[in-house]
């Protein structure tokens, strides 16, 4: 795995790589930065399902165009919020402007497009769908902002967008690539999703509980914010004396004392525990599909990284 890493690496640097140095520079500052490249290794890992062989190069490209897809969001995302650093570096906005990294971040995607398209009609209109759902998660969330009385439906149904769907792809893309049959190319497509949506439920939980020094920002960055993650709709939902107080403080931006508060009682009354066990039923939907793939090294590796990234917030 070592080695379709460092392909990765190189691919996604090559992708970027323009005649234009300043553009180049631009659009290859995060990646520069570093990054777990998950989404890439979904799609590795999914393209070596049933085969003990080296990645295919479809399997990379497939992979890198949806790491430019996250990256590209990653830009946008970041104009959005006024961030100032990412992965320990300015933000591209905070370095360069808005107007450079909004573009930046089209060009991202269009590179993730033109690499997409190389891969046949399928994975490039699949992509272009997983674009728009991206859209429509992000949209979702934030038409809740500052709601305190936001359904858990809505949360769920924006993650599914933001996030899953595009971990959904990047496995969907590997098994299309790799010539693996239609029912194993669905049964992955589901474990993409399963595992998306642990994956942002414990990111959630994280901006919760981890120090500030641990998530590199303010804890309870989201709530500041006016987005509303599952433990805190479940503290609201559970009513009582922590959803009354937390009824007087939400609603607006909070200060420093506000933001402690809050975390104090989200963190003390249940709502994070009753989230971890929602995102135990999408582990325990991963390990099913995995016990529906053929058995192999690849599927083990699946079946550990849902349930490892789920450890991550209940040692």
């Amino acid at each position: 795995m070592n080695a379709d890493r460092q392909r990765v690496e190189q691919a996604l640097l090559d992708a970027v790589r323009t005649p234009d140095a300043y553009l180049t520079e631009i659009a290859s500052h995060l990646i520069s930065a570093g990054g777990k490249r998950l989404r890439p290794v979904m799609t590795i890992v999914a393209s070596r399902v049933g085969r003990d062989e080296p990645a295919v190069d479809e399997a990379v490209l497939g992979g890198i165009s949806c790491e430019l897809v996250h990256l590209g969001s990653l830009y946008h995302d970041d104009v959005m919020d006024e961030a100032t650093t990412r992965r320990g570096v300015d933000t591209v906005n905070a370095k360069w402007g808005n107007l450079q990294a909004i573009l930046a971040g089209d060009f991202l995607l269009a590179r993730a497009s033109e690499i997409a398209a190389s891969l046949g009609t399928e994975v490039a209109g699949l992509l272009a769908r997983t674009i728009g759902r991206l859209c429509e998660g992000q949209i979702e969330e934030l038409r809740h902002t500052y709601n305190v009385a936001r359904p858990v439906d809505s949360y769920l149904t924006s993650i599914d967008g933001k996030t899953a769907s595009l971990y959904s792809t990047a496995a969907r893309i590997g098994g299309i690539v790799a010539g693996h049959d239609r029912r194993t190319i669905d049964l992955l497509t589901d474990y993409g999703t399963a595992y998306g949506m642990v994956f942002q439920i414990v990111d959630d939980v994280l901006d919760l509980t981890a120090t500030d020094a641990e998530l590199g920002k303010p804890a309870g960055h989201d709530m500041e914010e006016g987005v509303y993650t599952l433990p805190v709709l479940h503290t609201l939902a559970a009513g009582g004396t922590a959803a009354s107080e937390l009824n007087a403080i939400l609603g607006k931006p909070l200060d420093s004392v506000e933001r402690e508060k809050v975390l104090a009682i989200v963190r003390s009354n249940g709502g994070i525990e009753t989230a971890i066990a929602r995102a135990t039923w999408f582990v325990e939907d991963a390990e099913r599909i995995c016990d529906q793939l053929p058995k192999c090294a690849a599927t083990d590796a699946m079946r550990a990284a849902a349930s490892e990234l789920l450890a991550s917030v209940t040692r």
